[in-house]
């Protein structure tokens, strides 16, 4: 029999991606013995403390074991540290030692939400991709910039490292999860008890673009106030670039560095952000959303909308403006 161990860490206040994860992977195994196999998996709770309070101990959870008597482990599921991250790493290094020796001896490792954190914390995310939370993605690229961290993915998988989304995105993880311990029909059947969609691949439609401003060069940021205040222009990088007196290609460096993006995604991001405002509380039509946002071709308006949020503008529009659909 297989062992999962599921981490109840020191300092953050995230239950529900510990008691789904439970929930499902125990149903997972009762399904398992329905069909007159045997359970899949032992399923552990562990930490380095006998209780750990929850919203200022209205909840509180005591985990079955200390990690350091769990010697072998097949997976390990790190849950959110909802905003809690930075005080959870430091917190928590016998965890953080502790996940990365288990990885050394073969265990696989999935993270939840913020619990990415957690695991870039160990190295074992160095030069592999990632996803966490959207709204925490520019402290994750300040704290670990070795990490190739990709928001738009709601899930990814690499040398028997997973990492998914934000919030309750976790429950497509933990499906993710069973569909490659068990099958695909035990998958189904906890989708079908859950109530989980299946084969959700992306979170860019909840995506708020806020802009990256937690760095330090006020030039770039007087440039993104620009792009910001201007959507309705056509604005070209040279034209950015001399505004600002910066060479192009110096321009083009200095923004990377800044915000993670080029010039070019950066207005594309922002223009979208708007288009996506308009879409979810005007009754504009989709073409009028685009003059606004400063595109005058439907294709290659749709073709960005489609490439930053998933969706095309009509899709996004009846999801998120249901009086607009009508």
């Amino acid at each position: 029999m297989k062992h999962l161990t599921i981490l109840v860490p020191d300092g953050q206040n995230n239950l529900s991606s510990i008691v789904g994860a439970y929930k499902i992977f125990s149903r997972a195994n009762e399904y398992w013995k329905g069909l007159g196999k045997k359970e899949l998996f032992t399923i552990q709770l562990a930490g380095i403390s006998k209780k750990v309070d929850f919203y200022d101990g209205l909840f509180s959870v005591k985990p079955h074991t200390h990690i350091s008597s769990i010697t072998k482990t097949n997976l390990i599921i790190i849950p959110s540290l909802n905003h809690n991250y930075e005080k959870a790493v430091k917190g928590n290094k016998e965890v953080i030692d502790w996940i990365a020796k288990q990885y050394k001896h073969g265990a696989e490792v999935a993270s939840i939400c913020t619990g990415a954190f957690l695991l870039a914390s160990s190295g074992l995310l160095d030069g592999k991709t990632c996803s966490t939370h959207w709204a925490v993605a520019e402290n994750f690229r300040k704290m670990f910039d070795k990490v190739d961290l990709q928001t738009d993915k709601l899930i990814t998988d690499e040398n028997g490292i997973y990492t998914n989304g934000g919030a309750y995105s976790f429950l497509n993880l933990i499906l993710y999860l069973v569909e490659k311990y068990y099958d695909r029909q035990t998958a189904i059947y906890c989708s079908k008890v859950f109530q989980i969609e299946m084969d959700r691949n992306s979170q860019s439609a909840f995506i708020l673009f806020k802009g990256q401003k937690l760095h330090s060069d006020e030039t770039i940021k007087k440039a993104q106030t620009y792009m910001e205040n201007n959507l309705h222009e056509k604005i070209s990088v040279e034209q950015l670039s001399a505004k600002f007196s910066v060479g192009r290609r110096n321009f083009d460096r200095r923004f990377i560095k800044a915000t993670g993006n080029t010039p070019i995604e950066y207005l594309q991001r922002v223009k979208i952000e708007s288009a996506k405002k308009a879409l979810e509380t005007s009754r504009k039509t989709v073409n009028e959303v685009m003059y606004d946002v400063g595109y005058s071709d439907v294709k290659a308006f749709r073709e960005v909308f489609r490439k930053v949020t998933g969706i095309s503008p009509i899709e996004y529009r009846s999801k998120y403006n249901k009086e607009a659909s009508v």
